[in-house]
């Protein structure tokens, strides 16, 4: 699949101590997966994936930038460094 980036740099930003940079990985993921949507794209029109296969991808990543954000509030609003 063509997800591990981002969960590599949410893996990342977990393990930051302070707030700032917990947040600085997170919205570097967001940007991953917005990378995954393009590179899905890229891969259907050069029939590398099947249609079945670019719709199932793209039925996760179009989910996670909510769920990154979500993330992004909860660490803003919970976390105090």
């Amino acid at each position: 699949m063509l997800i591990p980036k981002p969960s590599a740099n949410i893996a990342e930003g977990f393990g930051r101590y302070h707030k700032k940079d917990k947040v600085k990985f997170y919205y570097y993921s967001f940007g991953s997966v917005k990378e995954c949507l393009d590179w899905n794209e890229k891969a259907k029109v050069r029939k590398l994936i099947s249609e079945e296969v670019y719709i199932k991808i793209f039925g996760v990543l179009e989910t996670l930038p909510k769920e990154i954000h979500q993330l992004i509030k909860f660490t803003n609003d919970k976390l105090k460094i």
